[in-house]
């Protein structure tokens, strides 16, 4: 019998964070379409950027110490607040695929 190589489908760090940086420019590039289309209040659009700009420096950093911190994941508090529920759909969605 010969022995077979098992493949999986492993990304590298720098696969990861390129897919990340397409997936947040993509993000950008549709609110930047609504924003274009929908009177929407500047400042709004400034959180939610900076909002986008956190969760993905997050994002970053977590691929970054992958191997170091080896699923070391702490729970953030709950916030009192609720999503809209077009996004709590959307995060549903996330979690199924």
């Amino acid at each position: 019998m010969t022995s077979s190589v098992l493949q999986t489908d492993v990304m590298t760090k720098t696969d990861t964070r390129r897919l990340l940086a397409e997936v947040f420019e993509e993000t950008a590039l549709v609110l930047g379409g609504l924003v274009a289309v929908h009177r929407v209040d500047d400042d709004f659009v400034w959180r939610f950027v900076k909002g986008l700009d956190a969760v993905c420096s997050k994002a970053f950093r977590r691929v970054d110490q992958r191997d170091s911190a080896a699923d070391a994941d702490t729970a953030d508090a709950e916030s009192r607040l609720r999503p809209h529920p077009a996004i709590e759909d959307f995060l549903l969605k996330l979690r199924r695929a």
